[in-house]
């Protein structure tokens, strides 16, 4: 994956006024010495021949204490923008969350978006995004001729395209295949999840790099390997690609073919399958219905309204995630267990009978890891003093509790 590091850096600069080269420095937070970059080619036009300086506006928090970021980037450049356009939520995060979680809409606006990319020879790809800098542009020392901008278009993709040749080969590498007569245990789907992470890694580095693009479904289908999909498109393009003025002359002498042509050739005749509905005999047990009408197993929605509490928590003493590196593990890894019970259980309510029991246990196991990562956290967190006695007590309890339920669900599906 990417190093998104934009809440880690405090300030930084990058200077592109010798042609071919951009230099620059960047402050993280709780460091005293600035990474280093030496890079090779051209920014994007707005900033081509350019010094750029920037100060991040909002709260910044330290590196991973296991982060390996080299402190001197050198290799070559990737987009390099100033004016990268992207949605932002005019409401803060949280609000904007609670609405979409109620399906209610939120106002968002267009604005201009720093994005700094480069791949690194000791890190890979590495971005800074974000709307929350200020910005100071020197005027341009030189300007892009339309020959350097096609080379500088030509250098960013191979160098995406070397970052995604990575991402290929650990997913070849990650891939499952066993004898097709063997039942599958809950070891080979372990191996199938880790499959899918891979696959998923490289799906979400290539929606990051295309998500504007004019024809990012082809791109990303094409870098994917689904020739199922790229197929499907290109029939689209073909059905619309029928000349206007030779339909419209076809249909003025065949009314009936008008009509036929106002109707979609894709739409299914059938109606759409009902819904699933929840199995109201196992209400309670392997499901509850939230007060937003959604249906989620007891534990998962247990520990997300527990993840939840304890931010908002943290929030009224006034400590917040960004404010101690422990602290924020101790958050996201608290999150992650229940977005990884949700996908192991909530099915369930639709019947037991769906999911493939060392399956449930192999997602379980990965649940189980996010906890043990929060209790770790937890243990940091707790001489710092950060939080009321009470509240590490309770934590503590909850998650020794919260493991033993998944140690139980565990076993009850080896034994299905």
């Amino acid at each position: 994956m990417a190093w998104r590091i934009h809440d880690n850096v405090q300030r930084g600069e990058i200077d592109n006024r010798e042609r071919g080269f951009v230099r620059g420095r960047l402050w993280f937070h709780g460091h005293a010495e600035p990474a280093v970059l030496e890079l090779k080619g051209n920014a994007c036009a707005d900033l081509a021949g350019c010094r750029l300086t920037f100060e991040n506006r909002g709260e910044t928090s330290p590196l991973r204490p296991d982060a390996q970021f080299h402190p001197l980037q050198r290799g070559t450049v990737g987009d390099l923008t100033a004016s990268r356009k992207v949605r932002v939520f005019d409401l803060p995060f949280a609000e904007a969350y609670e609405r979409l979680q109620q399906k209610l809409p939120v106002p968002e606006h267009l604005a201009n978006c720093l994005y700094l990319e480069w791949f690194s020879e000791a890190n890979g790809r590495v971005v800074v995004e974000s709307t929350e800098y200020t910005l100071t542009i020197s005027p341009p020392a030189w300007t892009l001729t339309p020959e350097e901008e096609e080379q500088r278009q030509r250098d960013a993709a191979a160098g995406f395209a070397g970052f995604m040749g990575k991402l290929s080969e650990a997913l070849e590498a990650r891939r499952h295949e066993p004898p097709a007569d063997k039942e599958w245990d809950e070891f080979d789907y372990e191996k199938l999840l880790r499959e899918s992470d891979a696959r998923t890694d490289k799906y979400l580095e290539l929606l990051d790099k295309y998500q504007d693009h004019p024809d990012r479904e082809r791109i990303i289908a094409r870098e994917m390997g689904w020739t199922w999909l790229e197929e499907a498109l290109e029939e689209e393009e073909r059905r619309k690609a029928v000349q206007p003025g030779a339909v419209a002359d076809r249909e003025a002498a065949s009314p009936e073919l008008a009509k036929q042509n106002d109707e979609d050739p894709f739409e299914v005749e059938a109606d759409d399958p009902p819904p699933l509905e929840p199995d109201p005999a196992t209400e309670g047990v392997d499901w509850v219905r939230t007060e937003h009408g959604d249906i989620k197993h007891p534990l998962s929605r247990r520990v997300f309204e527990g993840s939840i509490a304890l931010r908002r928590q943290c929030k009224d003493l006034g400590v917040e995630q960004s404010a101690d590196v422990d602290l924020g593990r101790l958050l996201s890894e608290y999150q992650i267990t229940g977005a990884k019970l949700a996908g192991a259980l909530d099915s369930l309510a639709y019947g037991r009978e769906l999911r493939d029991g060392p399956f449930t246990v192999a997602y379980l196991k990965r649940a189980l890891n996010h906890l043990h990562a929060a209790q770790a956290a937890l243990a940091k967190v707790t001489p710092k003093n950060l939080l009321p006695a009470d509240t590490v007590v309770a934590s503590r309890t909850e998650f020794f509790a919260l493991r033993e339920e998944i140690l139980r669900l565990m076993k009850e599906f080896r034994t299905a």
